[in-house]
């Protein structure tokens, strides 16, 4: 796939392709990389180049590293995008029409907005986002009124048993 169906397959996933912002970060994804050479002698990252020919990070991170190949980046390669060669370990400019694998990053989320977010659905309209809301609401509410009536249960369950004790020790002393 090109460069562009990666990216638009990223964002449809909650991701975008990666940004890379020393060379710890890059040697991590490269030792990731190498685990598909079979299949792929490269990788898509977020980088591109604009119609201005600025080179900009997708995710719009500051680019503050860079780790080029020789001869790279050239200055009339406009209509190029960035790939991470798993054999020299260095990037290239290469057409954005390119066949390669592409490395998609995406950012954690807590589990608590996460289960938010999957009650609300935010991807769906305001009314479905509400009505799953209300489900979710109801459940927890079900569920706590479950666990009082279990407990009043068990309290009370006790409470007569030991008045049973009692009353059963107080006819043994009596005869």
């Amino acid at each position: 796939m090109s460069w562009g169906q990666f990216v638009t397959l990223c964002i449809q996933s909650g991701g975008v392709l990666t940004s890379v912002e020393d060379l710890a970060e890059s040697s991590i994804l490269l030792e990731h990389a190498d685990l598909y050479t079979n299949k792929t002698s490269g990788f898509w990252i977020g980088l591109y180049r604009n119609a201005n020919g600025q080179l900009l990070w997708q995710d719009n991170s500051a680019l503050d590293f860079v780790n080029w190949g020789e001869r790279q980046p050239s200055e009339e390669q406009l209509d190029y995008c960035v790939a991470l060669s798993v054999f020299s370990s260095y990037w290239s400019i290469l057409p954005c029409s390119s066949q390669k694998g592409f490395i998609c990053k995406k950012q954690k989320m807590h589990p608590l907005l996460f289960a938010l977010y999957l009650f609300t659905d935010a991807k769906k309209g305001k009314a479905h986002g509400h009505m799953n809301m209300w489900i979710l609401l109801t459940l927890v509410l079900l569920g706590m009124g479950l666990m009082i009536y279990f407990l009043f249960k068990i309290k009370n369950q006790s409470e007569t048993e030991r008045e049973a004790r009692r009353r059963s020790t107080l006819l043994e002393y009596s005869k």
